[in-house]
């Protein structure tokens, strides 16, 4: 099933999420991240940081935190199984740290094909928010495989 481009501009239903502490400790140690900023208070703060400081890619992370974060899959009849990450991207304005509570908006912003209809790519764009203040810009690739498409 083609995607159909009328779903550019669809809202995605935002959610917050408080940064906790303990999870960027685990985060830092599962990526291998051996800057203390990313896990010590006492060296982020020593470092000039209000806090521990936000690993760059945890915020994709914390997207995932929303109460149903395969909704828009569903809702767009796609099946998961033909699902693919496609590409990512982070811009940055501002750092997050532990203790912040980050607000994610989203919307879908493109689809497209390639290879006679053969791939379908979603492109959503979510910007992440503190209180208001831009903390970043969050862009997601999905890559769905249309099995009945020609080749």
């Amino acid at each position: 099933m083609a995607l159909d481009s009328a779903v550019v501009g669809k809202v995605i239903p935002g959610h917050e999420v408080v940064v906790e502490r303990g999870r960027l400790r685990f985060f830092a140690q599962a990526i291998g991240e051996t800057n203390p900023i990313y896990f010590d208070t006492e060296a982020a703060k020593a470092a000039g940081h209000r806090d521990v400081l936000v690993p760059p890619t945890f915020l994709f992370c914390l997207d995932m935190e929303k109460p149903d974060p395969f909704a828009l899959i569903r809702e767009l009849g796609i099946d998961m199984r033909y699902v693919l990450h496609g590409e990512q991207a982070f811009k940055y304005h501002s750092p997050a740290y532990a203790g912040d509570t980050l607000a994610y908006n989203g919307t879908v912003t493109d689809v497209y094909s390639k290879k006679n209809g053969a791939l379908d790519f979603l492109v959503r764009t979510v910007d992440v928010t503190r209180d208001g203040e831009p903390i970043a810009r969050l862009t997601n690739t999905l890559v769905v495989r249309n099995p009945k498409a020609e080749k």
